[in-house]
């Protein structure tokens, strides 16, 4: 096991490929189907913005909701808008490694980049049963595996030992480290050549002064221009710049996980902007009039009023 007091590696890291601004998507909804016109919408308006890489089918994009048919065409949909002018990093985990098997590699043929492992949820596995998890998913397909590790969704953290285990395994290139913990994600940048990507946009610039790379982001669905900003700055080592960006994002990205549960805000948030992603499904709910409220006023503040003026129309 590695020491979590090790100096951190010499060199690029393992997922250095993916450091930057991906966008978790969200899915668009028409009546009871995929809305996919409205996909490629969002897709292109990511690829216009300078987006690293575009992530379908994660917690964003509703997947416990998806059927198996739908989650499979929506990450085929995706991977053939893109055309490769961007990375694909889809979410095909699952708290059954045989889904989660079933699923990546069918997405892997379809020539998704990498993909997004959840921790497995509800059943709450060992750390023992986490590790194997994760190693079987990346003994099986030959693209990048990021660990998600989110313990609020999931009921169970992957702790820093294990993630240094699998840190050991080809294949396992990256963290989506979504704790919230800023001790978390310097342990593993100390001890591992794993690139971490933040899983909370309000901690993104916290995350890149101690060595992450990017962030996989929801606020991006509205404000991707400003992230990827944010982010540049801050892998160039401009941090005053990167501090000014992040104090005026704040409110709108501690806002964003502070009303609701995602994807309730952000939806409704895209809605708001002109970028309508249609309804949610259940058991998702949409904000309720206060709440929304209180998200138009941060857009408001934020800047994005004149798209709101547009939208309005």
């Amino acid at each position: 096991m590695a020491d979590p007091q090790a100096s951190p590696p010499q060199g690029a890291r393992k997922g250095a490929q993916y450091a930057g601004l991906s966008v978790a998507i969200t899915t668009p909804f028409s009546g009871d189907q995929v809305d996919y016109d409205r996909l490629r919408e969002q897709i292109e308006f990511q690829i216009d913005a300078g987006t690293t890489c575009i992530v379908p089918a994660g917690t964003t994009g509703e997947s416990p909701t998806l059927s198996h048919d739908e989650h499979d065409r929506l990450i085929t949909e995706v991977v053939q808008c893109v055309a490769g002018r961007v990375k694909v990093m889809a979410g095909t985990g699952s708290n059954s490694t045989a889904e989660a098997l079933r699923l990546t590699k069918r997405a892997a043929d379809e020539g998704i980049d990498a993909t997004l492992q959840v921790a497995p949820y509800y059943n709450k596995p060992t750390q023992e049963g986490l590790f194997q998890h994760f190693k079987a998913i990346a003994e099986h397909v030959d693209i990048p595996v990021c660990v998600y590790n989110i313990p609020g969704r999931t009921a169970k953290e992957i702790d820093v030992e294990t993630i240094q285990r699998l840190s050991d395994v080809p294949g396992i290139a990256m963290v989506k480290e979504a704790t919230g913990k800023l001790d978390q994600c310097s342990a593993i940048l100390g001890s591992t050549d794993l690139t971490v990507l933040s899983g909370d946009d309000s901690l993104t610039l916290p995350m890149i002064s101690v060595g992450a790379e990017g962030v996989i982001s929801v606020v991006g669905n509205v404000a991707p221009g400003p992230m990827l900003e944010m982010v540049n700055a801050a892998l160039a080592g401009d941090f005053a710049t990167a501090q000014q960006i992040h104090h005026r994002m704040y409110k709108l990205c501690s806002s964003m996980l502070g009303l609701a549960t995602n994807p309730i805000p952000i939806k409704a948030a895209m809605q708001m902007v002109g970028r309508d992603s249609g309804q949610l499904r259940l058991p998702m709910t949409p904000l309720d009039e206060s709440q929304a409220d209180q998200l138009r006023e941060v857009l408001f503040a934020f800047g994005l009023q004149e798209s709101m003026a547009v939208a309005g129309r």
